[in-house]
């Protein structure tokens, strides 16, 4: 009986003891559990890249005014016929060619107008025979007129004769000067110095006066006929430079020569007439763009590698205080050298990404260094 009591008061003890080891067992899962749903500590986001920072610079932009037109001849001339009738012999030139002022175009045959002025001449060489008869007449009774052998009738009829006879004379010399005016008119002469810019004369062919022969530009020049928008008109005066650029061509110099005083009161355009330079890449009747130079004005610009084009739109890359980039659409306007001009979309003191914003996303962390460091710092490894 004491030995069951003692037995029992054994297992009570080891009871407790495994009871005791399996409470602490717990408490310390339970602690483990604990600290395992502490939160873990930060850990700093690394740089996704290397980057220079530039500020909107206050540049002198030059201020233009563009607008489109068509080049057209300066002047053109129309090249006739001023004889009537006459066979067409010979045509000396064609379309493309320089002529000079003076220079024989064309020729008529001639035959015609030589017999003319042949028989002009006789007619002369009649008239002058028969002045000097009428002279000799008209002496010889101014000598008589005194001694009474003559009548007073007789004198003044031979004195008449003498002055009908140069009137005839006069009449017939003048008339070998219209024939003769006529024989030079069988050569179609250059009224100036130009180039041929069309042909119409045919040998052979048969043609009335005033028929046109040939077109040509007058001294070559041409020009530019600029519609630019009525509200530009008064910005622009003789003498400023332009810049002239015709379809598939290099820019052409050019310089405003006219204002025209008048608006299209359809298309509210007014034509501006521009002189251009000597250029091998112009032609009468082309399409060309230009700009008109109107002075300079002050303006915000980037490089143009801070500027990036997604989606039909410009943006730049900011960067904030905490190295992060934050994308914003700008408005752009003109372009000098490496620089573009932001018109609108960003502060004039934002920091933004100078180059290399094509591999940065909104929101990514950048290293910042300096513009003589970035030759050699590597790029990081983007982290997410």
């Amino acid at each position: 009986m004491k030995k069951m009591k003692t037995m029992t008061l054994g297992s009570k003890i080891l009871w407790l003891a495994l009871g005791g080891a399996a409470l602490l067992g717990a408490t310390t899962l339970a602690v483990r559990a604990n600290d395992d749903k502490k939160p873990a500590p930060a850990v700093a986001a690394r740089p996704a890249l290397s980057v220079t920072t530039t500020l909107p610079q206050s540049t002198a932009l030059p201020l233009k005014i563009d607008a489109n037109g068509n080049i057209a001849a300066w002047q053109e001339a129309i090249i006739g016929t001023e004889a009537n009738g006459l066979r067409l012999a010979e045509v000396r030139v064609n379309v493309g060619d320089v002529v000079r002022r003076g220079q024989v175009l064309a020729t008529f045959t001639p035959d015609m107008m030589q017999a003319d002025v042949a028989q002009i001449r006789a007619l002369v060489a009649e008239a002058e025979a028969a002045l000097a008869e009428a002279s000799a007449n008209a002496a010889r009774a101014r000598e008589l007129q005194t001694s009474g052998a003559l009548s007073e009738q007789q004198i003044n009829q031979f004195m008449t004769a003498e002055r009908t006879a140069q009137a005839r004379l006069d009449a017939q010399r003048a008339q070998a000067n219209v024939q003769a005016l006529r024989l030079r008119q069988t050569q179609v002469l250059a009224p100036d110095d130009g180039v041929i810019s069309a042909r119409i004369a045919t040998v052979g062919a048969v043609l009335p006066a005033g028929q046109e022969l040939f077109r040509m530009i007058r001294q070559g020049r041409l020009e530019w006929r600029a519609e630019v928008a009525a509200a530009d008109l008064a910005r622009i005066k003789p003498g400023m430079s332009v810049s002239v650029t015709p379809s598939g061509g290099e820019a052409i110099a050019g310089k405003v020569r006219m204002v025209a005083p008048t608006v299209d009161p359809l298309t509210r355009n007014g034509i501006v007439f521009v002189d251009l330079a000597p250029a091998r890449d112009a032609r009468a009747g082309m399409f060309a763009r230009g700009e008109f130079d109107i002075g300079k004005g002050q303006g915000l610009t980037l490089p143009q590698s801070a500027v990036l084009l997604r989606d039909g739109f410009s943006y730049v890359l900011r960067v904030g205080p905490d190295s992060k980039v934050s994308e914003a659409k700008v408005a752009v306007g003109r372009r000098v050298g490496d620089r573009i001009e932001i018109t609108g979309g960003l502060d004039a003191n934002a920091r933004v990404v100078a180059s290399g914003g094509g591999f940065l996303s909104d929101g990514d962390t950048v290293r910042v260094v300096e513009a003589g460091a970035q030759a050699t710092a590597k790029p990081v490894a983007a982290s997410k």
